[in-house]
């Protein structure tokens, strides 16, 4: 079981919907506010995916070869704050949750964390911020901004990525992960991602409960991460664990 916080409710039954349908591993879905979560709340669980949204990190993690099984938290706070979408107040905006996500890391302190954020927040200041609050947790941090049209997307949707590490300096570490036929993870998309983006928004459609709610669904869709690009990041941070192993082999 995987803990999920989304409090949307259209993104939260569509996420059922999906582990109903096995497409997502089965877990709680937790429709609160991130600020009333308690760290209590998340005891128990190895993986947490806070502002899930429709399930981009869980599917990415499961493209890149995650286990299941293997502790991560995911993190995408809201862009508002410093996206086109908002006023540009940055920290000022009180849609800024990164500090509700920090706290609860810092008292769970997960082995790894993934975060993901809109690149224009690093004009405000938001990834020094980020990097700083876990580097001061004690955790070794990777960052890259990544656009959706590397991944084969027709659209550049660039993205700031962190990678947080507690344990890095421990061994031993993994094998490499590999990517078979060319392809990452296990499973086929549903929706291929050189698709044009209103036959995208239609099949994406078709995997939610048949609500008439299209502004809903349209927002989840343009809000959403590109899995395929998580996916990549994921699988790099992989490949850094093995090739670590193998230096320390030497």
């Amino acid at each position: 079981m995987i803990y999920v916080n989304e409090i949307d409710p259209y993104c939260a039954a569509w996420l059922q919907n999906l582990m109903d349908a096995d497409v997502l591993p089965r877990g709680h879905i937790d429709t609160r506010s991130i600020e009333d979560v308690t760290p209590n709340d998340l005891a128990g669980y190895a993986q947490c995916h806070f502002f899930a949204g429709l399930g981009g990190w869980i599917h990415a993690l499961d493209l890149a070869g995650w286990p299941r099984d293997r502790p991560v938290w995911t993190l995408s706070p809201p862009c508002q704050p410093f996206s086109a979408a908002g006023k540009g107040a940055g920290f000022a905006d009180e849609r800024d949750l990164w500090p509700a996500g920090q706290h609860l890391i810092a008292q769970r302190k997960p082995p790894v964390v993934f975060v993901e954020q809109v690149a224009p927040a690093i004009k405000h200041g938001w990834l020094d911020r980020t990097v700083s609050d876990l580097e001061g947790l004690c955790y070794a941090c990777w960052a890259a901004v990544l656009q959706a049209s590397g991944a084969g997307a027709w659209h550049k949707r660039d993205r700031v990525w962190i990678v947080a590490d507690a344990e890095w300096d421990k061994q031993p570490r993994q094998e490499p992960c590999r990517w078979p036929a060319g392809r990452m993870g296990r499973f086929q998309q549903s929706v291929p991602r050189d698709t044009a983006w209103p036959d995208a928004l239609a099949r994406l459609r078709a995997l939610d409960d048949g609500l008439p709610r299209c502004v809903a669904a349209t927002d989840a869709a343009r809000n959403a991460i590109v899995p395929q690009v998580a996916a990549a990041f994921v699988a790099s941070y992989l490949e850094g664990e093995g090739f670590t192993a193998i230096e320390a082999a030497a």
